[in-house]
């Protein structure tokens, strides 16, 4: 069996994790503020925080996460051979499990803390939208490249 691929399977692997991590965030946000609401029902903060955190993803979106999606399947275009385990670098999957790691620390211990919750579920919201909407950058690729 061999572990070459085509570079267009690369992207398509490539987006599938970064949306997998976009669907998962808001959901796992969501949650959170329901815990929240629950602990404070009348808050307005809990209403808030999904347009802040959209908010802040819209930024990230421009400012970060579209350029690392560029910086991925420009490094995808150039490779040779590919591997099929290529569709990120070795030190991203590390950051990877350290990001998901830290959020679910940072999950367990906001339990039960109304403030902590909404701190939470803004940053998983932003991270989520902001790979949501990055995303496209794979699909305008793949679209570039047929």
């Amino acid at each position: 069996m061999t572990a070459d691929c085509s570079k267009s399977q690369l992207k398509f692997l490539a987006g599938l994790v970064w949306y997998a991590g976009g669907i998962f965030l808001p959901a796992k946000a969501f949650s959170l503020l329901m815990s929240a609401q629950a602990l404070e029902p009348g808050s307005i903060y809990t209403w808030i925080a999904p347009f802040l955190g959209g908010g802040i993803g819209i930024l990230k979106t421009v400012l970060i996460f579209d350029k690392s999606c560029r910086k991925n399947l420009e490094r995808i275009e150039a490779l040779s051979q590919p591997k099929i385990w290529e569709f990120y670098r070795p030190v991203f999957f590390f950051f990877l499990a350290l990001m998901i790691t830290a959020g679910a620390g940072m999950s367990r211990g906001a339990q039960g803390h109304y403030t902590a919750l909404i701190a939470v579920a803004v940053l998983d919201l932003s991270i989520g939208t902001a790979l949501l909407l990055s995303g496209r950058q794979f699909w305008r690729n793949q679209a570039n490249s047929a």
